[in-house]
């Protein structure tokens, strides 16, 4: 019977998600023929150009790299093809086109943040987070044109914590969907996958931008908890404050009922606590963490020492 190990691999995968699923290809000596990943991109206050994250693991592994800029160019078919690989794998790419995903004789596998049909799309773990779930997981299937509709493989939930942020969670899972990426191997190597039509109510988890992250302050503080927390840490969720973005990165529901005050309002301030409170569309969110544009992150006590904010002043 064949071994995950007999097998030879395509990896596709750009960011700090992909990497540990890569990692875990290399420890098991799990033979990687080439990586595609994307471009290097201008980044830090020099703007140089910078390697993604997989590129500097393929790097150090010595293994072959693509970065097309165009999914579908002769090129980059042409270079797929010279790796000759029995299986590619998705780790956080991008769309592939059918003349890609369907070139390795064994499938085109992708490993996805979240327990499927549900969370299909580029953002997961933020949605999870931002509608309040209690359990997620991951899941590897077979790619198929429709995006993260192809039929499953395996899945592994998790829980997701009370307090739990989504730079916290994407570290989990990143764990979780390499481990399940090994067995997924393993089971595809030996001819025994198990395939499963996705079933049950699915949804969407679309790309964040910026715009998504403001705070819209007429929601429960229970809702802004969780979009704070899934917001964190990039892009960050947002507010205003005297003309300047303020983010916050880490509250709590402080008084879960009352509606004694307009959304959004200061409804408590004490410095030596460092408390700051603010009225939602429904109870008071007590905030803990934040940054000033401009200034870096703090707690809300050193905010609260160095900055004059107005008891009943409003946060838009």
């Amino acid at each position: 019977m064949r071994q995950a190990q007999d097998l030879k691999i395509v990896f596709m995968g750009t960011p700090e998600f992909a990497v540990a699923s890569l990692q875990k290809l290399l420890d098991h000596k799990i033979p990687v023929a080439g990586v595609v990943t994307g471009p290097d991109k201008p980044s830090g206050r020099g703007l140089q150009m910078q390697p993604t994250p997989v590129k500097k693991l393929a790097l150090q592994a010595g293994l072959p790299i693509l970065q097309p800029e165009k999914l579908r160019e002769a090129q980059f078919i042409q270079g797929l093809r010279e790796w000759q690989a029995e299986v590619f794998v998705v780790v956080a790419f991008r769309i592939l086109p059918p003349e890609v995903f369907t070139m390795p004789p064994l499938g085109t596998i992708n490993v996805h943040a979240s327990l499927l049909p549900k969370y299909r799309g580029a953002a997961p773990i933020q949605w999870a987070i931002i509608n309040g779930e209690i359990e997620t997981g991951v899941t590897t299937f077979f790619i198929e044109e429709k995006v993260d509709t192809g039929e499953m493989i395996l899945q592994r939930k998790t829980a997701i914590g009370e307090f739990e942020t989504a730079g916290e969670l994407h570290d989990r899972l990143a764990v979780l969907g390499a481990d399940l990426l090994a067995e997924t191997l393993a089971q595809i190597a030996a001819g025994n996958v198990q395939r499963q039509r996705q079933a049950g109510e699915a949804s969407l988890a679309p790309k964040i931008s910026k715009e998504t992250a403001a705070i819209d302050w007429k929601k429960s503080g229970r809702e802004i908890f969780n979009f704070v927390r899934g917001m964190n840490p990039v892009p960050g969720a947002f507010t205003n404050w005297q003309g300047r973005n303020l983010k916050i990165f880490r509250a709590r529901v402080y008084n879960e009922a009352a509606v004694d005050n307009e959304a959004g309002v200061v409804v408590k301030i004490n410095v030596k606590e460092g408390e700051l409170v603010i009225q939602t569309g429904r109870g008071h969110l007590a905030i803990d963490e934040l940054q000033l544009e401009g200034k870096r992150r703090m707690s809300a006590a050193e905010f609260l020492r160095g900055h004059q904010i107005r008891f009943r002043e409003k946060l838009n």
